[in-house]
């Protein structure tokens, strides 16, 4: 299939961006750029060097060791799994962790981690035929992408979500500790100075609180099909 666009997904955590921008990249045959587990890694990082601990960041180290952060990673269309590469090394099981969940919107908010993430995935950017998700890419990383879609539902459905996810790979997990972390990361997210999450003037809202994968991926395909 011939495309040279780009699609830009944004929305809360745990709305099912992720599963959107892979079922794109499989069936369009997009290259699928997970943000988000960027910011999981570089939060890795910093906790595993203590430059955030007990939740406080200690910018003196951070300045010191940013430079020798590289954050890469590659999404396999035909298995459908990600590897997240955090100094060549692959992390992808370990940034799911509930505890990096717990600090990744107060690196996020780090202008300098901000800027140095959205250099990478703008030049990522330039190649077309990508699906990248997050909190600022329609509003920031790719703002002249042809499709723009912001993804939302009821935070009790999305903390639902999460659990289920979590359970399968750890015991060591409880829904009102989900629920809480999902509200402060939506009031970290929205309320960050540099590039809050916000939908975009021309993205198109899908609340998928009451949607069936089936219903939702029929509607993007009826969407993207329009492009094509």
């Amino acid at each position: 299939m011939n495309t040279s666009f780009n699609i830009a997904i944004d929305g809360y955590s745990s709305c099912g961006k992720s599963t959107i921008a892979k079922s794109i990249a499989k069936k369009y045959n997009f290259r699928y750029i997970d943000s988000g587990a960027m910011y999981r890694a570089i939060t890795l990082f910093f906790m595993r060097e203590e430059v955030i601990k007990n939740k406080n960041i200690n910018f003196d180290l951070l300045n010191k060791l940013i430079e020798n952060v590289k954050v890469d990673f590659y999404f396999d269309t035909k298995t459908e799994s990600s590897k997240t590469l955090l100094n060549n090394k692959n992390v992808e099981d370990d940034i799911r962790s509930i505890s990096v969940s717990e600090h990744v919107s107060i690196v996020a908010r780090i202008i300098k981690v901000r800027e140095k993430l959205i250099a990478i995935q703008k030049k990522i950017g330039e190649s077309k035929n990508i699906v990248m998700d997050g909190r600022d890419i329609g509003t920031k990383v790719l703002p002249n992408a042809k499709i723009k879609l912001f993804v939302t539902a009821d935070i009790e459905v999305r903390a639902q979500r999460r659990f289920a996810q979590l359970k399968k790979t750890t015991s060591n997990v409880s829904f009102p500790k989900i629920l809480k972390n999902l509200n402060e990361r939506d009031r970290f997210d929205i309320s960050r100075k540099m590039n809050p999450l916000a939908k975009a003037d021309d993205a198109i809202l899908i609340d998928n609180t009451m949607m069936s994968l089936q219903e939702q991926d029929m509607f993007l395909n009826n969407l993207i099909t329009k492009y094509l």
